[in-house]
């Protein structure tokens, strides 16, 4: 080791040497690449300034005063500012050890999403689902049970970060489990949100609209648990009305009995599901209003759901120059013409 420091006192001392001489730019380069070797020897700035002081008392001739003590100043700045250095790149490892964490993270998130192609001869499905940051506090379910049945259901976990990113796992698993024993609308609120109740901190809540679409007789029945409303749209009408039904966000009480409801369905009918993200757009600085989202849905009726609901996103993503202030959820179920 005394060895090293020798050798890179000669080199720093040969470099300032030929640099005094001829101020060349090839003594720069050298100084350059010497900055490498002084970072792989983990040289601090209080080193650095002490070694050139040093090489400087040996090149030259009869130093002035001034000149070794404004040395013993710039030493006590360099000391203080390696010190300042060093926490700093510490929390920058740390930074970006906690964001490669977050990726991995982020990616089983999204690996907890359905993803499956429905194939229901009189159904036309869409969804879009985004997350306003790495981690998402937004879920969305779907699913076809043994009788042809179609599930589906929007999540809002309030809560931001892992701790709701967590919550969005619990409910996966919860509805996998539920749902294979019964998918009727009510039924399972009621036994989710027993799950929900019991298992996350009492400051967290989970809204969720859950609805199950029978294409045998074209009805859909639909429960919420205090979730954004949705929309129904009648082709014979041309009309959207809110799609709301009464009931208590999950995780508040054990005993919760939630109403359900059901539409039927003619051909050209759809449902709309969706999260806060999407009716807490801003538009020109403003929050979206629901009339105008039910406008935006208008212009598109002749494309196919999957086509509207990106669109849409697109479009409010656009508006709020690529920012989104919140997770976004858009889900549109239609029975085909």
């Amino acid at each position: 080791m005394e060895d090293m420091k020798v050798s890179m006192y000669q080199l720093y001392k040969d470099m300032l040497t030929s640099y005094l001489e001829d101020k060349s730019e090839h003594a720069l380069y050298h100084a350059q690449q010497f900055s490498k070797q002084m970072m792989e020897q983990d040289m601090s700035p209080e080193e650095t300034v002490s070694m050139h002081l040093s090489v400087f008392q040996d090149i030259a001739d009869d130093l002035p005063e001034e000149v070794t003590d404004s040395f013993d100043l710039l030493l006590e700045v360099m000391i203080g500012y390696g010190l300042a250095y060093r926490e700093h790149q510490s929390l920058r490892d740390r930074q970006q050890e906690l964001e490669s964490e977050l990726n991995v993270a982020a990616h089983m998130q999204r690996t907890l999403l359905p993803n499956k192609k429905i194939e229901i001869d009189a159904l036309d499905f869409g969804v879009v689902s985004v997350p306003a940051g790495k981690m998402s506090g937004d879920y969305y379910h779907y699913d076809i049970d043994d009788r042809g049945n179609f599930a589906v259901a929007v999540a809002d976990v309030i809560g931001k970060g892992v701790p709701a990113a967590m919550s969005m796992s619990m409910i996966k698993y919860a509805m996998d489990t539920l749902t294979d024993k019964q998918m009727q609308p009510s039924v399972v609120l009621e036994s989710l949100n027993r799950v929900v109740e019991r298992n996350i901190d009492d400051d967290m809540f989970i809204t969720m609209m859950y609805g199950v679409y029978h294409p045998d007789d074209h009805y859909f029945y639909f429960s919420s648990a205090g979730h954004e409303p949705g929309f129904f749209y009648t082709a014979k009408d041309d009309t959207f009305v809110s799609l709301e039904a009464k009931g208590l966000v999950l995780g508040v009480s054990p005993k919760v009995r939630y109403e359900e409801q059901k539409l039927k369905l003619d051909p050209g009918d759809f449902v709309v599901f969706l999260s806060d993200g999407v009716t807490e757009s801003r538009v020109n600085g403003e929050f979206i209003e629901r009339e105008q989202i039910v406008d935006m849905i208008r212009e598109r009726l002749h494309m196919d759901s999957q086509e509207i609901v990106n669109e849409i996103y697109e479009q409010l993503e656009k508006a709020q120059e690529f920012q989104l202030r919140d997770d976004f959820t858009l889900m549109i179920l239609r029975r085909k013409v």
